[in-house]
């Protein structure tokens, strides 16, 4: 079991190395911005809420009502720290492409915690306690998520306004973002084991609806 271990933690070390020189690109922040944002809004899409909008004059005049699920204020809701929502996926290392940022433990890192837990000691460089913290790659991640979403704002209401019937990572990412960009992540998709994932509070919605990442779509 010992020398298990130390071969396990001698092959992380050389992962951990070369995810040193791995940053996101371009067409794998484009991809996980639309799957988070496609997550936001169906979560409210099923809403029967209605917003009056305007002030009742002393014309009488009445207030304008619209629903929630077309309106402006559902759009802006969703988008509200959309990219904050990226600090919650992890680098799984082991996965191919784009698909090696999504939410859950990776397995790699899961087995070094069960090592941790049978009593063998691990080094990584960093304490035990920042495991858990974004790595660089997803901090990045974060980073062109906000600076994407800031330059393509218009580009995002244009298509819940008018292109719904679309796919929004074809629409958005496909036809706009990277349209002179490389576009191969947007159809990697994951079909073998998931990884570990996180509680089922972390991974359920406040409406109790299963939340997507990259890996899943």
């Amino acid at each position: 079991m010992e020398m298990f271990a130390i071969f396990f933690i001698c092959m992380f070390s050389l992962v951990l190395a070369n995810q040193e020189e791995r940053l996101p690109n371009k067409c794998e922040v484009c991809k996980l911005l639309t799957v988070e944002l496609q997550d936001a809004l169906e979560k409210t899409g099923r809403s029967k809420e209605v917003l009056e909008l305007g002030e009742v004059l002393d014309t009488g005049k009445r207030r304008r009502k619209i629903k929630y699920n077309t309106s402006e204020t559902r759009l802006t809701e969703a988008m509200d720290n959309i990219c904050e929502r990226i600090l919650q996926y992890k680098v799984h290392a082991e996965r191919p492409g784009s698909l090696r940022y999504a939410k859950g433990t990776s397995q790699t890192m899961n087995t070094l915690m069960n090592l941790v837990g049978k009593g063998v000691k691990v080094e990584l460089g960093i304490p035990y306690e920042l495991w858990d913290e974004p790595s660089v790659e997803v901090a990045d991640l974060k980073r062109q998520c906000e600076t994407m979403l800031e330059e393509y704002e218009e580009v995002v209401e244009n298509w819940y306004f008018h292109h719904q019937e679309e796919r929004l990572d074809r629409f958005f990412c496909a036809t706009h973002v990277l349209r002179e960009s490389d576009q191969e992540c947007l159809n990697e998709v994951w079909k073998g084991d998931m990884g570990v994932k996180g509680s089922k509070e972390e991974n359920e919605g406040e409406n109790g609806t299963q939340s997507h990442d990259a890996g899943e779509l």
